[in-house]
């Protein structure tokens, strides 16, 4: 079934809904703006949570909507419904026409399409009964319970939603995508004497669930997060001050992702209120560092076949060899800064209007043995995966919590350390990268981005790196 056969029926059957006359309405209201378009959304989603050895909720929800947006120069009019019928997009319409009244706009071109697809359409909900899901993580359970005896608790979860969108635009031009996408995680708690530890683990992406009932596919996850909580019990007081910091491969690369991403977005360049804006060509960062946006990565948690706005998505230099290149650009900003867009204009669903945001945003890999790099250090910090953080866009300042580190002592990994929190300044800290490793590496797939109350999913990356200097706060146990 094609994606436009697929939303035909989801958008204009089942609710009668006449195709041309929702057309002809989108069209008499986006005269004289400078773009918009209707944007209509379906979407199933469940989760399911085992706890303490039973399945402790399970969740089935179902949405359905619409918005429609008008732009007229930097303003924007949006209304949208959860009601799928002429009367509601006409009341949207009547609504709209308010934002460009009296403005005589150039409806600006539609996207040109692909006809590429990056994923499968099949809903991951429907594939495997609901009884299997939840002997998955039953299994998972009792399998970390029969690892290690310190075991105490395990918290397993499996969640999926399938989305089917379509983009309907004044000169009648449209645009549909089916978009499946699935995670699975899972936490444990491990005790030793009085001291408690937790360790988590997850993978995902736009899949679906049979991937994870393959037989022994999930023991990996559930392998690493008992992992991490056996190191955390070993861990010590972290230490304090500049030393040098080496960032480990795959999802280190969300302190990549917060202190520098969001500052490379559209947005707030175009407002000049990046600690970037206005620096393009210039250099930002040390060279060797390579960093892109790529959207066109199959089956990857943060790919889209199409954006929010219609526009195919791609793979966008930010930083090459240290030189900021470019931006991440919706269609609105990318107007306004007279460039393309990039299929970055995205939004959490039909109730929100498109924001220009990252999909897979990732370092490429260096030439540098990360055997090397460690050896390198005579005494620093190793930081393995990074839990919370706060990231202030303007000044480029941030704030991380590390979930799992090493002392690097004499080239060589020693105790690891609890409390480890990486403090630094996002343009700084990218002119600091002293050595690049060649093990670029993926997440595994469990990225939520947040910005302006909306949540999207993405992608992280990164090689191997050396940061010296970089502030380390710690803490005691």
């Amino acid at each position: 079934m094609s994606d436009f056969k697929a939303t035909d029926d989801l958008f204009f059957s089942r609710f009668d809904l006449e195709q041309s006359q929702v057309e002809t309405s989108i069209t008499n209201a986006l005269k004289g703006a400078d773009d918009g378009e209707l944007f209509l959304e379906y979407r199933q989603s469940e989760s399911l949570a085992f706890d303490d050895g039973r399945l402790k909720s399970a969740n089935f929800d179902t949405a359905q909507g619409f918005g429609l947006r008008s732009v007229a120069g930097e303003a924007s009019g949006y209304s949208h419904a959860a009601t799928l019928d002429q009367s509601a997009i006409d009341r949207a319409c009547t609504t709209v026409k308010a934002v460009h009244s009296g403005h005589s706009g150039v409806m600006a071109e539609a996207p040109i399409g692909t006809n590429k697809s990056l994923y499968v359409e099949d809903n991951p909900i429907n594939l495997v009964p609901f009884e299997e899901k939840v002997k998955l993580l039953g299994e998972m359970d009792a399998y970390l319970r029969a690892k290690d005896s310190r075991v105490k608790q395990v918290t397993a979860s499996i969640a999926a939603t399938w989305q089917a969108v379509r983009i309907i635009r004044a000169d009648g031009s449209q645009a549909a995508d089916i978009r499946p996408l699935v995670r699975l995680n899972v936490s444990v708690v491990v005790g030793e004497g009085d001291r408690m530890e937790s360790g988590s683990h997850g993978m995902g992406g736009r899949v679906s669930y049979e991937d994870y009932l393959k037989a022994g596919s999930w023991k990996p996850a559930c392998d690493e997060a008992l992992r991490q909580a056996l190191v955390n019990v070993e861990s010590v007081a972290a230490p304090a001050g500049e030393m040098p910091v080496v960032l480990g491969p795959g999802w280190p690369g969300i302190l990549l992702h917060e202190a520098i991403g969001h500052g490379l977005e559209g947005d707030f360049n175009r407002k000049k209120t990046s600690a970037f804006a206005g620096l393009l060509g210039e250099r930002i960062a040390a060279p060797g560092v390579t960093v892109v946006d790529d959207g066109t990565i199959n089956d990857r948690r943060g790919s889209l076949t199409i954006d929010d706005e219609g526009t195919p998505s791609q793979n966008t230099v930010l930083i090459e060899d240290g030189i900021l290149k470019g931006y991440m650009q919706d269609r609105m900003n990318a107007r306004l800064m007279g460039v393309k867009p990039t299929g970055n204009g995205r939004r959490q669903s039909y109730a929100h209007m498109p924001l220009p945001r990252m999909t897979n945003t990732y370092m490429l890999a260096g030439d540098k043995d990360p055997k090397e790099i460690l050896a390198s250090v005579d005494r620093g910090l190793y930081a393995v995966n990074f839990g919370g953080g706060q990231v202030d866009i303007t000044s480029g300042k941030f704030v991380f919590s590390c979930t799992e580190a090493y002392m690097i002592e004499k080239g060589k990994i020693t105790n690891p350390v609890k409390g480890a929190t990486l403090i630094g300044n996002g343009p700084d800290c990218l002119t600091k990268v002293k050595m690049i490793g060649n093990d670029m590496e993926l997440d595994p797939g469990v990225g939520t981005c947040g910005k302006d109350g909306q949540g999207v999913p993405v992608g992280v990356g990164q090689p191997t790196l050396l940061i010296d200097p970089l502030t380390v706060g710690g803490t005691d146990i």
